[in-house]
């Protein structure tokens, strides 16, 4: 790992002018490059103190060990010498979008003789007209056969067009009538490249003035009682509306348009295009990516403005381009744009209307797009195994976690301390044994820790103990684990499971009686050393605890100074985060669940004079309402700010109200004081009830 002062160069070497650098690793590889308005002002962003750096650029600086740099006149030089530059050295902490499937376009191939419609694939040759993506190849040859009883464009290959040219025999198409046959000379090569012309501008989105035309035709046809010519005009004109109507019309007739969306989390982001021309929805497509380097909204909207009409000109360039965050500054890309186009492009984020509507559509394809990603990734056999043996491995455990339970703490400030527990199986979650604890700063009858503040290494500590207190409590009523599955199949679920009764009557598991092999903590090295404390308090020494620690994603375990680093296209780092990911969607869920209710209606408004400073002391003294009401005028008085006469009529105010009823295990009769069940979510991430009919929706304790 290198020290970045130790290739920093002298402020005066750097220019101040437009710019482009790169950063080059030990080996002479490029490792990273960036454009500049002023070289000098951003290079120095990168050498400042690394505490300050963003955790990705630190990664890069500190892997770099020299930089050089390129002067250019202005900004869309540098725009443009990036975008080489990218695409040559391709750097490896770069923005690199990766199609998430590789899309079909139609292509008419005008830099031939004979012009040829066929679907192409991959890169994009030079002199060949491109339409789509499509996300078929089949709506293609569906569209295209549609097409060819207007259009009969060549659409043979190579071997076959001079096989018949030297036969003098054209092929069925040629036949049938669905290819002008320019092999055997029926039609010029000047007559078919004008065919493909217009064949092209139909595909393009310039139909209403090619139908107007054959509407003409065919009326002229018929009033010369040409009634076989106008039939077959008639035709072709229902034959050029049914392709027509493969797409559906969402902007008025002349909105020719490309709309951008961009879905992104932490670590990934994903990208979703439309292409509307002639006010037609013509192709879409989507990208991937990983967010390797420290980039925003905006700067993954560049990269893939730049991704997508590095190549093109012309009129693949739309005359306006739709996105959700304008690049900064804006003004250089439009101007890039307007220069691949060749005329003037506008570069927004649409406000209202149509636009704004069809962009929100776009919006919720992109979000599907990543959610679908990663399922893919998360839902394969063979990848879930492979993840769970490199876990192993890393952590140097005796045999792949099948059982790993993540903890998180959730706060606002130090207010409505609450923690997560999620269950992971095989790789994926299992819902139904997730937990939600809240924060009480003590376990059974011992004090964790004293004073008023809270934080979450304390917090940690105390979930942790909690848990596997009620495990060990479980395992003392009910009988020992057994670990071998062999010898738990008939009583537990055959992956290792409870023996002698570890079910409650009606056959479900008792709720902590499942050990896990691995404990994830969603932290450094302190919230691990803290779950690890708790566990040799309570003597429990085989199972493992790691922590992950946002910022790097690096893995701790317990006694360590250094960090287990996985590679980043590790799968078992990324089942990691996908753990701590779920437990902190869960942890966050319910703390602003219990944030809400602390707003909601109590008896403690109806009392005067009692205003929200005093009602939050009440309930921070107390712990809750039911403790509240069942303290004496005595103890009310003990909080600060709390009079004898206030605290008389706080406690006649309760009196009157009725008590909220506990909440009751409907399969154990026992009240749940401490932990609560999961819930699951659906899409929008909203809790929606988890397991059986009987379990609790969002109760809160």
């Amino acid at each position: 790992m290198a020290d970045p002062s130790s290739y920093r160069p002298s402020p005066g070497q750097i220019p101040d002018s437009p710019g482009v650098y790169k950063f080059r690793d030990e080996h002479r590889r490029v490792i990273y490059v960036g454009k500049a308005k002023s070289l000098r002002q951003r290079l120095a962003n990168y050498f400042q103190d690394l505490a300050g750096l963003h955790p990705r650029t630190r990664t890069m600086v500190t892997t770099a060990a020299s930089v050089e740099w390129t002067v250019v006149s202005t900004e869309v030089e540098a725009l443009q010498l990036e975008y080489s530059w990218i695409k040559e050295f391709d750097p490896r902490f770069n923005v690199k979008y990766r199609d998430d499937k590789s899309y079909p376009y139609l292509a008419v191939t005008m830099n031939e003789q004979y012009p040829r419609v066929q679907v192409m694939r991959g890169h994009k040759k030079k002199g060949v007209r491109y339409f789509g993506p499509y996300a078929h190849a089949w709506a293609i040859r569906d569209t295209v056969d549609l097409l060819l009883r207007v259009f009969p464009v060549r659409t043979c290959s190579a071997g076959v067009f001079k096989n018949a040219a030297r036969t003098g025999r054209p092929c069925l198409l040629g036949y049938i009538g669905k290819c002008s046959a320019p092999c055997v000379e029926r039609i010029s090569a000047e007559d078919h490249r004008e065919l493909a012309e217009d064949f092209s501008d139909f595909m393009a989105g310039r139909t209403g003035t090619y139908i107007r035309r054959l509407e003409k035709q065919m009326m002229d046809a018929a009033e010369e009682m040409e009634y076989e010519r106008a039939a077959r005009l008639r035709d072709d004109i229902e034959a050029l509306k049914k392709a027509m109507e493969k797409n559906a019309v969402v902007l008025a007739d002349a909105t020719d348009a490309d709309l951008m969306a961009v879905a992104e989390d932490e670590l990934e982001a994903a990208v979703q295009i439309f292409h509307v021309r002639g006010g037609r929805v013509r192709g879409q497509r989507g990208w991937v990516t990983d967010k390797v380097e420290a980039v925003t909204t905006s700067d993954l909207v560049e990269h893939a403005l730049q991704q997508l009409y590095g190549e093109e000109t012309g009129d693949s360039v739309p005359k306006e381009v739709l996105v959700p965050a304008l690049p900064d500054p804006v003004g250089p890309v439009q101007e890039w744009l307007t220069g691949r186009r060749g005329s003037n492009v506008s570069l927004r984020i649409p406000q209202r209307g149509d636009k704004k509507a069809l962009m929100e559509t776009v919006q919720r394809n992109a979000q599907q797009s990543l959610v679908l990603h990663k399922t893919k990734r998360a839902s394969d056999l063979t990848t879930r195994s492979r993840a769970l043996e490199e876990i192993a491995e890393a952590l140097d455990l005796d045999s792949a976690p099948l059982r790993i339970e993540c903890y998180d703490i959730s706060h606002l400030q130090g207010e409505d301390v609450v923690a997560s527990m999620v269950v992971f199986e095989d790789g994926l979650a299992r819902k139904s044994e997730y937990r939600r604890f809240q924060i009480k700063g003590r376990v059974g009858d011992t004090q964790i820790w004293h004073g008023e503040g809270q934080d979450d290494v304390r917090s940690m500590h105390e979930v942790i103990a909690r848990r596997f207190k009620r495990y060990l409590a479980e395992k003392e009523k009910t009988g020992e684990w057994v670990e071998d599955a062999d010898e738990s199949a008939e009583a537990g679920d055959g992956l290792g499971g409870p023996a002698n009764g570890l079910k409650d009557d009606d056959g479900r598991p008792k709720r902590f009686a499942y050990p896990p092999q691995l404990v994830v903590v969603d932290g450094g090295q302190p919230q691990v050393a803290a779950a690890r404390r708790a566990l040799d308090e309570l003597g429990i020494d085989d199972i493992a605890v790691c922590g992950l620690a946002k910022r790097l994603e690096e893995v701790w375990v317990p006694g360590e100074d250094d960090p287990v680093v996985l590679p980043r296209t590790s799968e078992g780092l990324y089942l990691l985060q996908r753990v701590r990911d779920e437990a902190h969607r869960f942890a966050i869920t319910y703390q602003r669940t219990k944030r809400a209710k602390r707003f909601r209606a109590s008896p403690l408004d109806d009392v005067p004079g009692l205003g929200d400073t005093r009602k939050q002391a009440l309930l921070k003294h107390f712990g809750s309402l039911k403790r509240l009401r069942a303290a004496t005028i005595d103890q009310i008085c003990e909080v600060p700010g709390i009079g004898r006469k206030t605290a008389e009529t706080i406690a006649a105010a309760l009196a009157q109200a009725a008590p909220a009823a506990p909440a009751v295990n409907t399969a154990t009769g026992e009240i749940m004081e401490d932990e609560e069940p999961g819930t699951t979510a659906d899409p929008s991430g909203e809790p929606v009830a988890a397991g059986s009919p009987d379990r609790r929706r969002g109760q809160e304790t």
